[in-house]
């Protein structure tokens, strides 16, 4: 059995490519990390792999893996996202919007600020256009809204 890429699988491979990656904070400032670059590479049209690495705030290197499919059966996106920074496996389930610019991933993991808890993550990619798009990583409030942690700004490498 081969399965095929369908039309769902298509967007994820705008994101393929080499980029250039900046983040900053909540507060929209540079958030003390260096230089980071990712690869993206497609896995026979069904997977997107996005390996990055560069510098972390205080200057250790870092690395990140993110996998990103779609599922047929279920009409969801899915993917995973580790990072040598933590020891959580994120696992993601997601939808694009009405638009097809933003996919929203929601996983759930470690609560930063109450250890021994979980939280509720969402992590939107926006295209911006073929050369930029944006990460933006949020928490689910206790109120049910969701709060800016991070954004990293990609810029595709020439």
């Amino acid at each position: 059995m081969k399965a095929e890429p369908e039309e769902a699988h298509r967007w994820l491979e705008q994101m393929l490519g080499d980029w250039h990656v900046r983040t900053t904070g909540s507060d929209g400032e540079a958030d003390g990390s260096g230089p980071w670059t990712e690869h993206v590479r497609s896995l026979q049209g069904l997977w997107i792999v996005c390996e990055g690495q560069g510098t972390m705030p205080g200057g250790s290197f870092g690395e990140t893996l993110m996998t990103l499919g779609y599922n047929p059966e279920t009409k969801r996106y899915i993917g995973t996202w580790v990072g040598s920074m933590l020891t959580h496996m994120w696992v993601y389930d997601g939808e694009l919007d009405a638009e097809g610019r933003s996919l929203s991933l929601y996983c759930d993991g470690p609560d930063f600020e109450n250890p021994g808890r979980t939280a509720r993550y969402r992590d939107v990619i926006t295209l911006l256009d073929h050369s930029r798009r944006l990460l933006t990583a949020q928490v689910q409030a206790p109120d049910g809204s969701w709060k800016d942690m991070m954004t990293a700004e990609y810029r595709r490498r020439d």
